[in-house]
């Protein structure tokens, strides 16, 4: 017999999902033995319209919106968990980015800050995203005040995330932020060395950031969205693992098919929890992210995939090729299994959330170099590396603007979550705890960049950036 999840929607109908026995047995198999589960349910909230008169009051606005709007997200999620048995690894806020909502106003918003850490708390949340600017232009004060006040935020908040676009493929890379950033990833480091850097595991630079990105710590709600809507970002690393497990003398092209139907499957679980959550918050649904997100236990690997192609190691010659295939192979599978995706929808390469990428890393199969490639094909960019304490802010700029032209080039997202753990050297580990796991500190080039990194000004957007 056929089971059911039966949903009612905002206006009180029953929606029934169908299964077939086996395609049941099969969700159960791949949550039980292969580590399925949606890695995070996020919803939008937009914060335009609580601007007031003082810090204190918009702070205070803030606060009211978020926890009137989000006030069922937990209970609703941890529902639809019993309901299918399908783990909600996270349950997310994304906000408007605050320095638009602190524009024009007396103050520091390391008040609104707290304030999300507050209402987050509240919830039963995991992460607010959305401490954000947007200054791949040039900055508003707002922006400088709120970039200036991220060490403080971060080190003050449990929950809060921060990012910064400095780039985009339509106005080049502002390089006057990437210096600054540079700055603050190593003041965000210091302030919080006696928690192994953690402020910088909540901050993210982007180059073409998106504003339906469910994912932390760089998600934030963009000003194009509706006032509330809700978002899913899947997982799956073991489900793909274990599908392309058997194919031991196929082609490459095969273990592709192989990869799209995984894809399909896990995507049709994030479209099912994200329409249920949707309907019964009486919100939009916006989009499924189908990013592959690992974490550091085993059988949730991204590399350990890229290895099962016949990769004695991730970090090897044909790396980049094996995350090319899988990237492309999850997203055609993925868009063919739900009405609408967005986010940043690949491969996620976090080296401390990934078991395969701190192995590498440990052996030294992968450099900072190698990982710079593949960022050319995966969702982000250097993401969770843990860099010697000494690093430069000079350095740190470099790197982040490395990423930022890989992204303008190739008109997508790049990232660096970059944390330089003062009195750390390469080969010591650090321990983040939780989702964000564990890094073996890797070696990074200490040839000087000063000179390049104080000109300051701009690098211009490339002549295939305008398109209209």
């Amino acid at each position: 017999m056929p089971s059911s999840a039966p949903s009612t929607t905002s206006r009180g109908a029953t929606v029934s999902f169908e299964f077939s026995d086996a395609r049941f047995l099969e969700v159960i198999r791949m949550i039980e033995d292969y580590r399925l589960d949606i890695r995070t349910v996020t919803m939008g909230i937009s914060l335009i319209g609580c601007t007031r008169g003082s810090m204190e009051a918009t702070a205070q606005a803030v606060y009211d919106r978020v926890t009137e709007r989000a006030r069922d997200l937990v209970p609703v999620c941890q529902g639809i968990e019993r309901e299918l048995g399908i783990p909600i690894v996270n349950k997310r806020i994304s906000v408007s980015p605050i320095a638009l909502v602190a524009a024009g106003v007396d103050g520091s918003p390391v008040e609104i800050a707290r304030a999300l850490d507050r209402a987050a708390s509240e919830l039963g949340v995991n992460f607010v995203g959305g401490y954000s600017a947007l200054v791949e232009k040039g900055g508003t004060t707002a922006d400088k005040r709120l970039i200036y006040s991220i060490p403080e935020a971060l080190s003050e908040t449990n929950q809060v995330c921060s990012s910064v676009n400095v780039a985009s493929s339509r106005a080049g890379i502002n390089m006057n932020a990437v210096a600054k950033m540079g700055e603050i990833v190593k003041e965000a480091a210091e302030v919080t060395a006696d928690r192994s850097s953690i402020a910088c595991a909540k901050l993210v630079v982007f180059a073409n950031a998106v504003g339906d990105n469910p994912f932390m710590a760089g998600a934030f709600h963009g000003i194009e969205e509706p006032d509330t809507v809700i978002s899913v970002g899947v997982s799956g690393p073991g489900v793909v693992d274990n599908a392309i497990a058997p194919l031991k003398g196929a082609t490459l092209n095969e273990i592709a098919e192989e990869i799209k139907k995984a894809a399909f499957k896990i995507t049709r679980a994030g479209q099912l929890v994200g329409t249920m959550a949707a309907e019964r918050l009486g919100v939009p649904f916006g989009i499924v992210d189908l990013s592959l997100a690992p974490t550091a236990e085993m059988g949730d690997s991204v590399a350990h995939v890229l290895e099962r192609m016949g990769l004695d190691q991730v970090g090897t010659h044909g790396t980049t090729a094996a995350l090319a295939l899988l990237n492309d192979a999850v997203k055609k599978g993925g868009m063919m299994a739900c009405s609408r995706v967005g986010g940043l929808s690949g491969s996620f390469i976090p080296v401390s959330e990934d078991k395969g990428m701190i192995d590498a890393v440990h052996s030294g199969a992968i450099s900072m170099d190698k990982l710079e490639a593949m960022t050319s094909i995966c969702s982000v960019g250097f993401d969770m590396i843990a860099i010697p304490g000494d690093t430069s802010a000079e350095l740190i700029a470099g790197m982040i603007a490395d990423e930022a032209a890989i992204g303008v080039m190739n008109h997508k997202t790049t990232a660096s979550r970059l944390i330089p753990v003062p009195g750390t050297k390469p080969g010591d580990e650090v321990n983040f705890g939780g989702l964000l796991g564990y890094a073996p500190v890797i070696p990074v080039n200490t040839v000087g960049n000063d000179q390049f990194i104080h000109r300051g000004g701009f690098i211009p957007a490339p002549v295939h950036g305008f398109r209209n």
